[in-house]
């Protein structure tokens, strides 16, 4: 037989937690895999964001290579928000770039909307509008409806019960599974499919995690069965000379406090805002000398950029220095709020470099940094108790025989680089 690779993504899912769950008799199946594999942590993109990190798994460069550098950004000479999306990515995924003959089975990738044309099946992952436009080849719309396939989870609901969410996320996973079975039995070289219900039980039930006594651990850790159960059916399906490489495209954490960076940039006079009755971008004002986009992407307002930017080139370096001193000197409730500063010049390189963020901020242990422009306070805490972490992702490569395809210290950009070494290129 040929060999197959199989990708299995569980968005989010830190190291610790995989290995943890593993151990502890919850995900059996994982648990074989890292006994017989490699299994190490792994660094998220900068930012930790899904579009981001998924758009450089799968491009194997950085974002100034591949151009998405958030979930929003702004066009050219603008403040007007724009949402950028797979049409927008300007580096080929690697089933792209693949043999023409290499079928290649897609499900679930973030970022991947809307569907291009490939050699296979791709189901766009979040966010996509147009269910319609998420499915390539069109003729695979139908069969999935009537699997009752979903693209996400209705994360709203956990707003009315979490209940309500944990049923939603039961069903949107048992509709991937059956589109799984679906499309296992066509031909390919390789199946990729990524699970994103993990990240959204993260977000809202991270401490049901961490306390054992929560009245929803147990649907926690039940969740987390399920998806492993689907993992041994994948598995169990494997042929000898088939490898399967497991991945997470960050990290997660406990969540204390949302920091709100604009909020903070304003107080300090470095964000100006003009008096409007709906607060947007737009009414970034003159006088502006540094802004925010989520999660804590850091622009400077510079001349000739922005339509009132003010900032002159020479006066850029004297001004990083004032914004790492604010930053690095912030704190909440007695406790230090960023962790990591990264200039642009540490992080970023390649044709887009100049629509990268001046500097990114990686917030400390338990900060959820946000660029809302319209917050009105520092900090507050919301209904998520779990936030994203940069360097807690998770590789998980199931023959130890490739370990030499691994980097000592991967990231997420690294596996495209992981892939074409396991598949001998």
């Amino acid at each position: 037989m040929k060999k197959r690779i199989i990708i299995i993504g569980l968005d989010g899912v830190p190291y610790g937690l995989l290995n943890d769950l593993s151990n502890r008799g919850v995900m059996p199946n994982v648990k074989r895999l890292i006994d017989k594999g490699v299994f190490t942590k792994m660094f998220s993109s900068i930012p930790e964001i899904s579009s981001v990190a998924w758009s450089s798994v799968i491009t194997g460069k950085n974002p100034a290579e591949h151009g998405i550098f958030g979930f929003t950004d702004f066009p050219p000479n603008t403040y007007r928000l724009s949402f950028p999306n797979f049409s927008q990515l300007k580096c080929p995924a690697f089933w792209e770039t693949a043999k023409k003959e290499d079928r290649h089975i897609v499900m679930n990738v973030p970022s991947t909307y809307p569907a291009r044309q490939l050699n296979g099946v791709l189901i766009s992952g979040f966010v996509a509008l147009d269910f319609n436009r998420s499915v390539y080849p069109f003729e695979m719309v139908k069969p999935l409806e009537d699997m009752s396939y979903k693209i996400d989870v209705e994360s709203e609901k956990a707003h009315e019960s979490f209940e309500l969410f944990l049923k939603d996320l039961d069903k949107t996973l048992e509709a991937r599974v059956r589109a799984l079975r679906y499309l296992w039995g066509q031909e390919w070289k390789v199946f990729m499919l990524v699970f994103t219900g993990t990240d959204r039980l993260m977000h809202f039930l991270w401490d049901a995690y961490q306390d054992r006594e929560h009245k929803h651990h147990n649907d926690f850790t039940d969740h987390f069965r399920k998806v492993d159960k689907a993992i041994g059916e994948i598995i169990s399906k494997m042929g000898d000379e088939d490898v399967c490489v497991m991945l997470s495209d960050h990290g997660f954490e406990k969540l204390d406090y949302d920091v709100y960076i604009n909020h903070l940039l304003k107080e300090k006079g470095f964000l100006k805002l003009a008096l409007q009755a709906m607060i947007t971008y737009n009414s970034i004002d003159f006088g502006t000398k540094a802004f925010a986009l989520d999660p804590a992407r850091i622009y400077i307002n510079s001349e000739g950029k922005y339509p009132r930017g003010s900032v002159k080139k020479e006066e850029r370096p004297g001004l990083l220095k004032e914004l790492e001193t604010l930053f690095s000197g912030l704190a909440v409730e007695g406790r230090k709020v960023i962790r990591h500063i990264f200039r642009k010049e540490e992080v970023f390189s390649g044709p887009y470099y100049e629509q990268a963020p001046d500097l990114v901020l990686i917030g400390d242990k338990g900060f959820n940094l946000k660029g809302t422009i319209q917050a009105k306070q520092l900090y507050s805490k919301g209904i998520f108790s779990g936030k994203h972490t940069y360097d807690d992702a998770f590789l998980l490569v199931s023959s130890k025989s490739y370990k030499e395809s691994i980097p000592n210290q991967p990231k997420v950009s690294d596996i495209v680089g992981i892939l074409k070494k396991i598949n001998g290129g």
